[in-house]
């Protein structure tokens, strides 16, 4: 029975050792993490690589090649003939480039560029995937945050619920209060239920951004931290200037660019001559044998060279293609610059009237609070009804979520405004400011609470 009682013990506090042992991240953790594990910023790490691998290939044309080639056949014969059936030629060359009319030059820039036009896809792909994990994570703590106050409104009213029933009982009000009761508990809870489940697609969306494995017990973390409010005084002209200067897609367009300028030059080098020196070491035979030996080999050097005087307007087609390939790269600069500048715009935007709305909502919090003690008043003093409480305290609950729903679009504007500019967070604007908005979970659930019971004043 002892041995029994242990084991059961140790089978129960496994999952309990399971849960503790989750790891906790915060937001610059999350964010970290993704860097490290993301599966789109590794795809771009890759093409970094491979963009590497290119300039590899191309400066092989500042190096001599060493190439061996052989041959060896034997024929069958109608006749009678002197010839020798087998013949065989095995040759090592050295070869090395002389002139090229500008085409090893060209290959090994493209190369650079496009290692250069890769860093900035990268960052950009880093930039963005920082600023989803950011939104997510706010989006997280929004969620969490709805629910301690769906719980709370649900408690009240549950409260309520049992009160009413009580005085039912005690033959002081009717069934009307406790039906109004029932009615309001009922709507409130699948609110609650929502943002239980809108809070495990927010793990399991963060868990993905962080490039992690979501199990079917549910998320192997725990995102720690609360939903705060920073104040960030910007300018707009100053963002559209930082996104110009700043924000790597532009500077990869910029990088097509001169990559097709590059390309120009290659394809006018088919027009010049191409010519190499060689050195080679061959063994052949002789088929005649009044002419020589069967074996024979030796050293040999050379000049080799090419020069296409005509191809068919091939080069002409290469040539009138890159050009417009020039132009089109021009233009999506352009329409990058506008996109982002309208971007940054419609960011701002919303940063702005995040601001606004939370700021109404939260004076329209404390407005509904003071419309709830005035209900509660009015019934204690014989002057207003159980409806008029209820829709006081709903008003209060939904003032309440809109106010974090308020604090949740202006840090998400301000992730957005971040990977708009390429703008470090800790130099946009000012620093947070404890004095404006809620800086702990504390002062966020002061205003974001519903009162503990209906009746309280």
């Amino acid at each position: 029975m002892r041995s029994e009682f242990y084991a059961i013990a140790l089978l129960c506090s496994l999952p309990i050792a399971g849960r503790a042992a989750r790891p906790n991240y915060g937001i610059d953790d999350a964010v970290a993490l993704a860097r490290k594990q993301n599966l789109e910023i590794a795809i771009a790490r890759k093409q970094i690589r491979a963009a590497n691998g290119g300039l590899v290939e191309a400066r092989s044309g500042y190096l001599p090649s060493l190439l061996s080639t052989g041959l060896i056949d034997k024929r069958q014969h109608q006749e009678d003939t002197r010839l020798r059936d087998e013949d065989y030629n095995v040759s090592l060359r050295l070869q090395q480039n002389v002139y090229t009319g500008g085409a090893v030059p060209s290959q090994v820039a493209i190369a650079r560029l496009n290692i250069e036009k890769q860093d900035y896809l990268f960052q950009e792909v880093v930039n963005r995937v920082a600023m989803d994990v950011r939104v997510a994570f706010y989006e997280l703590l929004l969620n969490r945050a709805k629910i301690r106050v769906r719980e709370d409104s649900v408690r009240v009213l549950e409260e309520e619920l049992k009160t009413q029933r009580e005085r039912l009982k005690a033959g002081t009000v009717g069934t009307l209060n406790v039906g109004r009761a029932q009615v309001a508990l009922a709507n409130e809870r699948p609110e609650l239920i929502d943002a239980q489940t809108q809070l495990k697609n927010s793990y399991l969306r963060l868990a993905e951004l962080m490039g992690m494995n979501v199990a079917a017990s549910g998320p192997s973390f725990e995102a720690v931290g609360q939903l705060e409010y920073y104040q960030r005084h910007v300018e707009l002209n100053e963002c559209l200037a930082r996104a110009d200067a700043n924000r790597p897609e532009i500077k990869a367009r910029q990088k097509d660019i001169e990559i097709e300028d590059k390309q120009y030059v290659l394809d006018q080098s088919e027009l010049r001559p191409h010519i190499g020196v060689f050195s080679a070491y061959e063994v052949y035979n002789e088929r005649d044998p009044e002419v020589g030996k069967e074996f024979n080999h030796g050293y040999l050097v050379g000049i080799s060279g090419t020069w296409h005087v005509f191809d068919g307007f091939a080069t002409k087609g290469r040539l009138q293609a890159t050009r417009a390939r020039r132009d089109a790269a021009v233009e999506a600069l352009e329409a990058a610059r506008r996109r982002i500048a309208s971007e940054v715009r419609s960011v701002f935007f919303d940063l702005e009237q995040a601001d606004r709305v939370l700021e109404a909502e939260t004076k329209n919090v404390q407005s509904a609070e003071d419309s709830l003690q005035i209900a509660k008043a009015n019934f204690a003093a014989g002057l207003g009804t159980q409806l008029d409480i209820l829709q006081a305290t709903s008003d209060v609950t939904r003032t309440q979520t809109t106010r974090l729903s308020a604090i949740y679009l202006h840090n998400a504007a301000l992730a957005r405004l971040i990977r708009a500019c390429a703008w470090p967070l800790e130099s946009i604007g000012s620093a947070p400011n404890s004095d404006v908005g809620p800086k702990t979970e504390d002062k966020v659930f002061n205003l974001a609470r519903p009162p503990a019971k209906l009746n309280q004043r």
